[in-house]
């Protein structure tokens, strides 16, 4: 009985953690547009976008979610997500000016890649969106003695775009796999509705 009780609460405390760590996330909706139309306010709202699709293509993902896999040659619903964190940290390195290059990350949960893919999504949306001038957020790629340059155009049709389709896999993916989009999420509206 006491074991029982003692599960109980485990669990309880676990979900009440995950359930806060979720309402600490970025774009459970999304934000308001901006006042006006720029360089800057498109391409945040197309992150913004994204932020949104990502947050509910991810919102309570399973482990028989994340392991399946469409076919013995694709990428499993797990490294969908994990490939979607790489594009994330393209897309903020260009905001933050900084080249990619590839350096060791410890192995990281789901849960942990989720909080981080999100907010590095609302931090790079913020820095775009105060700007006017999006030729100075090249993307740079360093690989050894090699360094190549690319303009921001590539950066949309590249890592947003990219990261766009692979939040397309993962909701296609989940549904698939028995645990379908929330059908109250409006892409349209960016919220969900009642």
């Amino acid at each position: 009985m006491k074991t029982n009780i003692l599960l109980i609460l485990i669990l309880i405390s676990g979900l009440a953690n995950v359930n806060a760590q979720n309402n600490n996330l970025p774009y459970y909706q999304i934000p308001d547009y901006p006042s006006e139309y720029n360089e800057g306010t498109v391409v945040a709202r197309l992150i913004d976008g994204l932020g949104f699709r990502y947050y509910w293509a991810t919102e309570g993902l399973r482990d028989e979610d994340l392991a399946f896999k469409p076919s013995e040659k694709g990428r499993t619903t797990g490294e969908t997500v994990h490939h979607i964190y790489g594009l994330t940290k393209t897309i903020i390195n260009s905001a933050l000016k900084k080249p990619n290059i590839p350096t060791e990350e410890g192995e990281i949960t789901f849960t942990e890649k989720r909080a981080k893919t999100l907010n590095l999504l609302k931090q790079a949306a913020d820095i775009f969106r105060k700007s006017d001038d999006l030729s100075e957020f090249t993307m740079v790629f360093v690989r050894g003695e090699n360094t190549t340059k690319y303009p921001f155009w590539n950066q949309i049709n590249g890592p947003i775009s990219d990261a766009l389709w692979h939040v397309g896999q993962v909701i296609t993916h989940r549904r698939t796999s028995g645990n379908p989009f929330n059908s109250k999420v409006s892409v349209l509206q960016g919220k969900v509705r009642d």
